[in-house]
């Protein structure tokens, strides 16, 4: 019902290049991305966002030609082609979202603890993924760098906040979208307080 993108996004490469591209592209997901080969900031995983200046919408360039085909051409090179990560669509946000929810159902089930309340955290070399129930059913859901402390602390004042401008306002109806100034704001505000904290807890 609700998301928010809190984070300096990772700045795009753009190079030019010459023919053969010494790169290996392969179509996934509707995009095309790098399956072998990185240089300059580029990496395996990166999708190409944009050539010759024009973003690429998935697969086509935006004059509509398939993005594999023109840089197979010969013709269309020099080329100056930006990498980056792909930003994920609304729907995509909805799926894997919705792929948590099942994770989280089935591991309360397989819990070896009684009364387990499920998954609380998903640990990576690059991530944290924090969860947070209330006793309503609602998920808080926050991802963050895994160095960063305090997150059990940010997802209570979360819930806070939910209850005090989302609950009490009297043109939300309960699992539609939150569309309110003064949550957001506050919302805001909590995220930068916890990020002063910085990265690097007491015994990180």
């Amino acid at each position: 019902i609700y998301q928010l993108d809190h984070y300096a996004p990772r700045a795009d490469t753009e190079k030019t290049f010459s023919f053969p591209l010494d790169l290996v592209l392969r179509p996934h997901d509707e995009r095309v991305v790098v399956a072998f080969g990185q240089r300059d900031g580029i990496r395996v995983g990166h999708a190409v966002l944009a050539i010759n200046g024009a973003e690429v919408n998935g697969r086509f360039t935006a004059d509509g030609k398939d993005v594999l085909e023109f840089l197979g051409n010969p013709a269309n090179y020099p080329v100056s082609i930006r990498f980056g990560r792909h930003r994920l669509s609304s729907n995509e946000k909805l799926m894997l979202a919705s792929m948590f929810h099942s994770l989280f159902a089935i591991g309360s089930q397989l819990s070896p603890e009684v009364g387990s309340s499920g998954i609380e955290m998903l640990e990576t070399d690059t991530f944290k993924l924090h969860c947070f129930q209330t006793l309503t059913g609602i998920k808080f859901m926050v991802l963050a760098d895994p160095r960063q402390t305090g997150i059990d602390a940010l997802l209570r004042k979360i819930y806070e906040i939910y209850s005090d401008f989302a609950l009490k306002n009297p043109f939300y109806s309960l699992e539609m979208p939150i569309r309110c100034e003064l949550f957001d704001q506050n919302l805001k505000l909590a995220l930068e307080v916890a990020e002063k904290a910085g990265p690097f807890g007491p015994g990180s």
